[in-house]
């Protein structure tokens, strides 16, 4: 009989791992889920070790990647294994991938995102060739195993914790992480949060649908323009609300009308097609403002972000999403909301709501 896995492996920011943890447990919870997190400080990932006759793919499933806020990855694992000998540290990977009867399409090995173990590139490039041929030979790694994906997640050279993922239900990129290309001409670094942001709340095939130069949009706390950027290079007309000034460039698009009012109370002309934020404030002060837009309603679909607290994160942020979704169902209004810790955020989350008419 093959041996079972019983925990759960989720990458974060460093020094996030007290907020996904307490997510996670919060969530497992409500659940119905018995279990305990692992978690060094600012180690960028935690171990979830779940009861022994819990198989972790069942809370894999029922918490999927997108419903969490704090976590990069969310993994299927064994515990790690250690002192891994430095002549042969292919054996044990090995036999326990056999064991296991795991099956799958393709190989990741990943690190921790820190200085430390990114020095960990050099022996998993000549561990790559040997081990794949290995598995090939085992009959673990081959074309048609659902898509599965082998996680190698190496946090010393001798420690590493195997794990797997499931299309659908997993990030595309090594470590959790996007790789974005800063554009030259944009006015500043956080332009990259709303790309990332579309990339993550916005499925591709329904871009043209969604983020269309049809459309018109409001950007509160614009300045410079770093959001407003991303809406322009859309085609999209955008109102930008702030006192501060604009980059020139965007101004000269003929896209952009700046109004220096207040982005807490001013309100469109008509109802727009979406709402972008990024004005540094109280959580629930922008709750609140984002609120009267959607009950209004003055929006379609809304991106914003809450800067976080120092401390108990994620207690904040599961007060504001709760009040949010509460406000929202007593005026009958029906939306999705979702709220990821993204790559390019830092202090704070970004929330996505999509009303649905």
């Amino acid at each position: 009989m093959a041996v079972c896995p019983h925990e759960w492996l989720l990458y974060c920011r460093p020094g996030f791992e007290k907020d996904l943890s307490a997510e996670l447990a919060d969530k497992t919870a409500h659940a119905g889920q018995g279990g305990y997190p692992i978690a060094a400080r600012d180690s960028g990932h935690v171990r979830f070790v779940l009861d022994p006759e819990t198989p972790a793919n069942e809370v894999h499933r029922a918490l999927p990647l997108e419903a969490l806020v704090f976590a990069r990855q969310s993994l299927v694992a064994f515990p790690p294994l250690e002192a891994l000998p430095r002549d042969d540290r292919l054996s044990a990977i090995v036999d326990l991938v056999v064991a296991s009867g795991w099956s799958f399409e393709s190989i990741w090995q990943e690190t921790p995102d820190t200085n430390e173990e990114k020095a960990l590139a050099g022996l998993m490039k000549a561990l790559r060739k040997p081990l794949e041929s290995t598995l090939k030979k085992r009959g673990a790694l081959r074309r048609k195993a659902g898509g599965r994906r082998l996680h190698l997640f190496w946090t010393a050279g001798d420690r590493v914790q195997l794990a797997m993922s499931f299309p659908g239900n997993r990030a595309e990129h090594l470590g959790g992480i996007p790789r974005l290309k800063f554009p030259r001409e944009a006015p500043s670094r956080s332009t990259l949060k709303l790309e990332e942001a579309w990339h993550v709340f916005v499925p591709r095939e329904a871009w043209p649908a969604r983020l269309s130069d049809s459309m018109q949009a409001a950007d509160l706390g614009a300045a410079p323009g770093g959001w407003t950027y991303q809406l322009v290079r859309k085609g999209m007309y955008v109102y930008a609300i702030d006192n501060g000034p604009m980059d020139d460039a965007l101004m000269a698009s003929g896209q952009v009308e700046h109004l220096r009012e207040d982005g807490f109370v001013w309100q469109p002309p008509m109802r727009l097609d979406w709402l972008v934020c990024d004005i540094v404030d109280k959580p629930m002060r922008v709750i609140d403002m984002v609120e009267r837009w959607l009950v209004a309603p003055w929006c379609h679909e809304a991106i914003f972000n809450l800067k976080l607290p120092m401390k108990k994160r994620w207690d904040e942020v599961s007060r504001c999403l709760e009040r949010l979704a509460s406000s929202l169902d007593q005026a009958g209004i029906r939306a999705r909301i979702r709220c990821r810790h993204l790559y390019h955020d830092r202090e704070e989350v970004t929330v996505h709501v999509c009303l649905l008419d």
